[in-house]
């Protein structure tokens, strides 16, 4: 076992001020391989005193932070990268262990992740604001960007370690510092991004960790702390709400990236075998559990039945199991309550009308597993096309044109992202203009890059990380009006 794996699961603590410590009260929750559910690890139970300290913590270092060359944060952020690039199969294969993702998924993951690293290195230096004379003349307008402060960095339990760098980079960049509080079920993978962070050089306060099973006693303590600058979460819209709700009394910034229900629409126009390639891409990534993960597939009467029997194909096809083993495609749900909760949008789907064309059957354990599945003829009012599914389950329905398709997808209350695939490019125009998503997918099943800009619209949250646009939820701007007459 490799020295960061160890670390990670040797129970290291809470990252406050520069030093791994004890929670107060001296409590550790487990941490289970969803695979066979046996546990991985123990890890610190921070309560809302080591919290506090964190931020203590992190007020104390900001502004020192705030005043570091814009060029060596850029630095450290560029060793941070190089540190989880040079660690890639130990970073994956903790990934792997306790998020159940295959090893082949987390090596992605982890490319993907570090890349926010690398990219925020280079925003670091290319803040600025700007200088112009005033219109009616007489003065002469300067604005500049300030970090926003400390901040508040809540993360998944699905993408471990790109979803804490796409968060703590542009807080580095920024000079602000910060307090993050990974997910229960996947806590160790950002106990080790710290560790790398830290030996790039982060000095002491910068980043603060808290791991922690009471996820909701923390956050609503810190933020009515006044201290407390920036809240950004990555989770279920019912929680994003809570936190916008709590965060008025001290008036936070805030980034929420939340639930999502994408539609995948095949127009009568589209090439075919494309379309059920970046199907695969858009509905088994992280098999489906995650919020840009395809839900429901809206394709043209004249070609649905063969796009079903392709897709159920592919399907079939896949290989389920432990992530780490040799050939296996798709790994464990993440608990018990996902499997359950998934067998039962099935289960109401066919008896809906839907047909069942592979999959669909939860196999006997050890671990939480569900068999990648396909549904033809689901109809548009059954429950399966109204929730987040997260997981391997792809519903099909049909549309007689694209009135009916763009009416069909911006029927929910989500808007994180759209998925679509004709080879009509005014339609392509169309569409963007249409569809009302916050990202677009046209002709690929795969949006998520480190230099776009992640983000959705209604109930699918506000602001956008990644980038040109990731930085600037962590900058302020300072108007100053300069007489000269």
């Amino acid at each position: 076992m490799s020295d960061l794996l160890e670390f990670a699961q040797s129970d290291p603590g809470l990252l406050i001020g520069g030093e791994w410590r004890e929670a107060h009260a001296g409590g550790r929750f487990a941490v289970l391989d969803p695979a066979d559910g046996t546990e991985l690890a123990k890890a610190a139970d921070g309560s809302v005193h080591d919290a506090v300290d964190a931020l203590d913590a992190a007020v104390a270092a900001q502004a020192a932070w705030a005043e570091t060359a814009p060029r060596e944060r850029g630095e450290i952020l560029r060793a941070g990268y190089a540190g989880v690039t040079a660690h890639a199969d130990e970073f994956a294969r903790l990934i792997s262990l306790e998020m159940g993702k295959t090893l082949a998924e987390a090596k992605g993951e982890v490319g993907y992740g570090a890349e926010f690293l690398r990219w925020f290195s280079e925003e670091a230096v290319r803040v600025h604001g700007r200088w112009m004379h005033a219109p009616a003349g007489g003065s002469r307008l300067l604005t500049m960007k300030k970090p926003v402060g400390p901040c508040l960095l809540i993360t998944p339990w699905n993408f471990p370690l790109a979803m804490a760098t796409r968060k703590i980079g542009p807080a580095i960049a920024a000079g602000c510092t910060m307090v993050v509080k990974p997910a229960e079920l996947t806590p160790l993978t950002t106990l080790a991004l710290a560790r790398v962070l830290t030996e790039a050089g982060l000095p002491p306060g910068v980043l603060n960790v808290v791991t922690t099973s009471d996820s909701a006693a923390l956050s609503k303590e810190l933020m009515a702390d006044d201290r407390l600058r920036k809240v950004s979460f990555t989770g279920s819209t019912e929680v994003g709400k809570i936190l916008v709700r709590q965060s008025a009394g001290e008036l936070q910034r805030l980034s929420m990236e939340l639930g999502g229900n994408a539609p995948f629409l095949v127009f009568e126009d589209a090439d075919v075998a494309a379309a059920v390639d970046g199907a695969m891409l858009a509905k088994m990534r992280n098999m489906g559990e995650a919020c840009t993960s395809a839900n429901r597939f809206l394709v043209h009467e004249s070609v649905a039945e063969e796009f079903g029997a392709r897709l159920a194909e592919r399907m079939a096809a896949l290989r389920t199991g432990r992530g780490q083993d040799d050939g296996v495609d798709v790994g464990p749900l993440i608990n018990p309550d996902a499997v359950e909760s998934i067998d039962q949008l099935v289960t109401d789907a066919v008896h809906d009308g839907a047909t069942l064309l592979t999959g669909g059957k939860v196999p006997d354990g050890p671990g939480y597993f569900y068999p990648p599945t396909v549904l033809s003829g689901v109809p548009e009012d059954s429950q399966i096309n109204g929730v987040e599914i997260f997981g391997p389950v792809a519903p099909i329905s049909t549309f007689a044109d694209e009135d009916e398709a763009v009416r069909r997808a911006n029927g929910t209350e989500y808007g994180l992202v759209a998925y679509a695939y004709t080879r009509d490019l005014a339609r392509t125009i169309r569409l963007a203009e249409r569809l009302e998503f916050g990202m677009l997918g046209l002709n690929t099943g795969l949006v998520s890059n480190p230099a776009a800009p992640f983000g959705g619209v209604k109930s699918s949250g506000f602001g956008r990380e990644g980038g040109f646009e990731g930085i600037e939820e962590y900058l302020s701007t300072t108007y100053v009006g300069i007489g000269v007459s």
